[in-house]
């Protein structure tokens, strides 16, 4: 399907990236439950896998299903392109590895999600690749972070936990008088509440498990790029230089397609971390409605939070919606006007000894390690999600002992708000 530029994301979400199946005139997207695909002949084989004429060659690589997802999510975004990927650590991961190699280093926000921290200091540096990190406030001493070796930086458009919004259009100027792209993980955001792209980021990456799928069914991750990103460098030789995998291809020689026809045809290729056809599916029924969910969750957890500011065992509210919050006047320059998000923290007076009695007094909230499903969730992350960085660490991603993180869904936001005023009533004291 041609989109209409005029199309506003309520319209993409529902029909962006698909006309009616060619055979069967299907208007909901079928699942193409298959690995291969026949060619039409030894040449047309040829020239799929010399990448000379678009077409389906394997699962592993695309998938008809997963087409239509990439196209829609890319629309929603604002992007030329898009590749879709197992989970959405998979997502991140093939989007460092389509710019950095062994050697190379990159420059990363210190609020991040969990199992981003442990991927960047763990696994990548068992990969050689080095990731610096700073305060997402910090762009002084993030400039004097960068050295021939830097290939991208790193940020989270809402910081997981700490809730902070980015200054994105600063980071993007950063990243950019140093020759490198600017990669936004948009998932706290959905493309619904905030479009990264449109502030100067050059790659967004997704969770799809999150708010895009929406109902806790389907893993699954994206990469979306902007295609304004000039690879035709130097610095990163891999596009400039003839690649012999690709009998001499030069990525760069493709223009705006060069990052994600190579994140493709390389990473994901040879990675295998491929999305199923069925969580394609599954994912594609879930964005239909994101608007609509966006909208309620948003509003519900705009009203908890203003109201746990009054209750007695709180002693802070986070959420970038309060007038209060840190990133409000960021919150509202990057977010979608009146929407901040479904997720918000808050901290007890007891502690961590008390925030544990909380979440082990809910009875309509779920205590679970995921966000942005349907159904309303809670968390502990020091003991959790974050439980695998030190002190000092927990601090710099603002994952306190005290923080009790809440994922907004779709329930009625009164009755959310009384459990968590029971909850909360009922751990005041150790020996309730």
């Amino acid at each position: 399907m041609t989109l209409s530029p005029q199309w506003r994301p309520e319209t993409i979400a529902v029909r962006g990236g698909y006309d009616s199946d060619a055979s069967t005139q299907a208007i909901s997207v079928p699942i193409y439950q298959t690995v291969g695909y026949q060619f039409h002949d030894t040449g047309h084989a040829a020239r799929l896998f010399a990448l000379e004429e678009p077409g389906n060659i394997y699962t592993r690589i695309m998938n008809p299903t997963t087409d239509v997802l990439e196209r829609r999510v890319a629309a929603l975004e604002g992007g030329v392109g898009a590749v879709a990927f197992s989970s959405g650590m998979a997502a991140i991961t093939a989007a460092i590895l389509n710019v950095a190699r062994a050697g190379d280093n990159i420059i990363a926000s210190t609020s991040l999600y969990g199992g981003t921290w442990t991927l960047f200091t763990s696994t990548l540096e068992d990969m050689g690749i080095h990731v610096r990190f700073v305060a997402d406030e910090d762009l002084a001493q993030a400039d004097a972070m960068f050295d021939p070796a830097t290939r991208a930086v790193f940020v989270e458009a809402i910081g997981n936990p700490r809730l902070n919004v980015t200054d994105i259009r600063a980071w993007a100027d950063l990243a950019h008088r140093h020759g490198v792209p600017l990669i936004v993980d948009n998932t706290f955001c959905t493309p619904y509440v905030a479009q990264p792209l449109k502030h100067g980021a050059d790659i967004v990456v997704h969770s799809l498990t999150k708010w895009m799928g929406g109902h806790g069914n389907a893993l699954g991750g994206i990469v979306v790029d902007g295609g304004h990103f000039n690879y035709d460098s130097e610095r990163f030789s891999y596009y400039s230089q003839p690649d012999a995998s690709y009998h001499g291809l030069v990525f760069a020689s493709l223009g705006e397609a060069a990052y994600v026809t190579r994140l493709r045809v390389k990473v994901l290729r040879d990675t295998g971390a491929a999305l199923s056809p069925t969580n394609a599916y599954y994912i594609l029924q879930g964005l239909e409605t994101l608007p609509v969910r966006m909208r309620q969750a948003c509003t519900s957890a705009q009203k908890i939070a203003e109201q746990l500011l009054n209750h007695p065992q709180v002693s802070w509210v986070t959420y970038p919606g309060l007038p209060h919050h840190p990133s409000h006047a960021l919150a509202k320059e990057y977010l979608r006007p009146g929407l901040y998000g479904s997720m918000l923290n808050f901290g007890v007076k007891g502690g961590a000894d008390q925030a544990l009695r909380v979440l082990d007094r809910l009875k309509l909230w779920l205590i679970v390690a995921n966000v942005g499903d349907v159904r309303s969730m809670a968390i502990h992350p020091a003991s959790t999600t974050h439980q695998q960085l030190s002190p000092e660490e927990q601090e710099l991603a603002g994952a306190a002992g005290d923080l009790i993180r809440l994922s907004v869904g779709l329930e009625h936001p009164d009755d959310l708000y009384e459990d968590l005023a029971q909850a909360l009533d009922e751990s005041a004291s150790p020996d309730a």
